[in-house]
């Protein structure tokens, strides 16, 4: 298969799986999801730099390394948040096991076996360190969403004063029943 095919495929196929998830759950965890790309391209900006790893090969005509990030960090965020969030340590085992799992067989083997990703000044197992710590800030950053919604909810139950003549007029045979 042509890297090209291949990596446009990593940027667009994971999010057609996101059909399957209900459309209030994909709102709750897009800001997650995003989150998670800006840190990912500060690190991969910062990996760069480095020189910890090489982009052997990018997704035409974008100069960055969009087909994972974009693709699959974005949604692999949403579909990890979806199942897990609520559980911190659950989150943490889970994460690393993917991380370790994507780093060495993704990016070592298959992606660096293609020409496309080589790691040259950091080993697979510090980059998978470095990325589970990512993943306790995007785990952060959901809680301090949650805690946005939860205040948006109780203030959304409150009632609103208004003035009397604002009120609805099934309001007032509501009160006199009430005497």
């Amino acid at each position: 298969m042509n890297n090209q095919i291949l990596m446009w495929s990593m940027l667009f196929l994971p999010w057609l799986t996101l059909f399957f998830m209900n459309k209030e759950e994909i709102k709750r965890f897009m800001p997650v999801a995003l989150f998670s790309a800006l840190t990912s391209v500060l690190v991969v900006e910062t990996g760069e730099s480095l020189g910890w790893f090489i982009y052997g090969e990018t997704t035409y005509p974008l100069r960055t390394s969009s087909y994972h990030i974009f693709g699959l960090n974005c949604v692999t965020t949403i579909w990890l948040f979806h199942f897990i969030y609520g559980d911190f340590w659950k989150y943490i085992i889970i994460d690393l096991v993917l991380n370790f799992g994507f780093i060495y067989l993704f990016h070592v083997y298959f992606l660096g076996g293609r020409g496309i990703f080589h790691e040259v000044g950091i080993t697979p197992f510090i980059n998978a360190l470095i990325t589970t710590t990512d993943g306790v800030l995007i785990y952060a950053y959901q809680m301090w969403q949650e805690g946005i919604f939860v205040r948006y909810e109780r203030k959304k139950n409150l009632r609103v004063l208004q003035s009397e003549a604002a009120k609805p007029l099934d309001h007032e045979k509501q009160e006199d029943n009430e005497h």
